[in-house]
């Protein structure tokens, strides 16, 4: 039983958490005290469950627990029992309200997570422990910061929302532009996180894509017309539709070119291709539109070998004119040699060791192991895929790249 109860409450965690933690943070205006006992709720259904049974609603019960628990905690803050039931109505009516145009507790929680009285780095690290339940230890490798700083980091972002009564409601109109930036560039954190973990033993985690691209709807819909929220989603609804096809039945790592493309889901290829064809027309082409134009390409694709690559890298200079970031640099030099040839991209790949981040990332010596393998370099390619092997914290990723190297040290025949 103990087994089950454990089974069960990972399960709520990850299924119900943003749920139940957007209605504490709606009673009480403190999202360290809703973190605090939604834990704390989780603990005593890992204690009573496996005695008592699990209730049929556990959402339900975790929830009520919580509640009791953050009456508790602002009882012995000094509070009286009137001060502590007037927490539960401290927000603005039009917190409240229950039929606000997007009637979405978690998108709501969003908004506060990027709320602009908050640094820019606090948002997304805010953002990512809420929305994703991601760990201290999992955000800090993100971010390559001391897990102890990055603690420090999330504590005053949570006190800034409570000292600052920041409203657990959707902005007012004039306000959305100075935070759908952020909010924008949290949702595909989330759904990037879902595609490919940053660490553990899992690649995917289905939860994470699905609640991104649930937000990512609702976003769409807070702002219809907005070419770069239909970008974002186009985006995101066609790199979710490769999702069946990127392991294999093993659980191995398969990329695009080894993919079954049969697997792919044309129903969300469509829904990204129609999306990107409305964002489109209003040629004011952002980074998310950019980046949706690239994984449209790849999607049209009938094989590997038919990919517009010339398009891609002419796309990705595009973009890096957006975003001039490593990870994206990196990926246009990938493009520039699958389509003019893979010296150039080693050329480019030597000059990009100078870049820190990238040269104590796996994925820049995956590219150069591939481009190594690509020429008939073998013990070049050995040498990179060892190398990033050791570099990669997800299992799976790391697997990918050991099998590389176990095939390149065959003998050809």
């Amino acid at each position: 039983m103990a087994g089950d109860a454990l089974s069960t409450v990972e399960q709520v965690f990850r299924q119900e958490r943003l749920r139940v933690l957007a209605g504490l943070m709606r009673r009480f205006g403190d999202l360290g005290l809703a973190e605090d006992v939604f834990q704390e709720a989780c603990r005593k259904a890992l204690e009573l469950w496996p005695r008592t049974g699990i209730p049929d609603n556990p959402a339900a019960w975790l929830s009520a627990v919580a509640r009791h628990a953050g009456l508790d905690q602002v009882r012995r803050a000094g509070k009286s029992i009137i001060d502590a039931e007037a927490v539960l109505s401290r927000l603005p009516a039009s917190a409240m309200e229950e039929t606000h145009a997007i009637d979405d507790d978690r998108l709501r929680l969003l908004f506060i997570c990027c709320h602009p009285a908050l640094a820019p780095e606090a948002q997304v690290a805010l953002a990512l422990r809420t929305l994703c339940g991601l760990s201290t230890a999992e955000i800090a490798r993100a971010f390559c910061v001391a897990e102890a700083a990055l603690s420090q980091r999330l504590l005053r972002a949570r006190r800034k929302i409570a000292e600052a009564r920041i409203a657990f409601e959707l902005p007012r109109t004039q306000d959305w532009p100075q935070r759908l930036a952020q909010v924008q560039h949290v949702i595909y954190l989330v759904f990037s996180e879902g595609y490919c973990a940053s660490g553990g033993d899992t690649l995917l985690r289905a939860d994470l894509c699905a609640e991104a691209l649930r937000l990512g709807r609702l976003l769409d819909a807070l702002l219809p017309g907005q070419p770069e929220v239909q970008g974002l989603l186009a985006l995101l609804l066609l790199q979710a539709s490769r999702g069946p096809a990127r392991l294999s039945p093993g659980g191995e790592l398969l990329t695009l070119e080894e993919q079954d493309r049969r697997l792919w889901q044309r129903d969300l290829i469509a829904e990204g291709l129609a999306m990107l064809a409305l964002a489109l027309p209003a040629r004011s082409p952002g980074p998310y539109q950019l980046q949706a134009a690239i994984a449209a390409l790849h999607a049209k694709a009938p094989t590997a070998s038919q990919t517009d690559w010339r398009q891609i890298h002419f796309l990705y200079g595009a973009l890096l004119r957006h975003k001039p970031e490593p990870l994206i640099l990196l990926n246009a030099v990938i493009a520039c040699a699958m389509a003019h040839g893979a010296e150039h991209g080693l050329v480019w790949l030597a000059r990009l060791e100078a870049v820190p981040s990238l040269a104590q990332s796996h994925y820049l010596h995956a590219a150069r192991a591939d481009l190594l393998r690509r020429q008939g370099d073998r013990q070049g390619a050995l040498a990179a895929y060892a190398r990033a092997a050791m570099l990669a914290a997800n299992a799976v990723e790391r697997q990918y790249l050991l099998r590389r190297h176990g095939e390149m040290r065959l003998p050809l025949v």
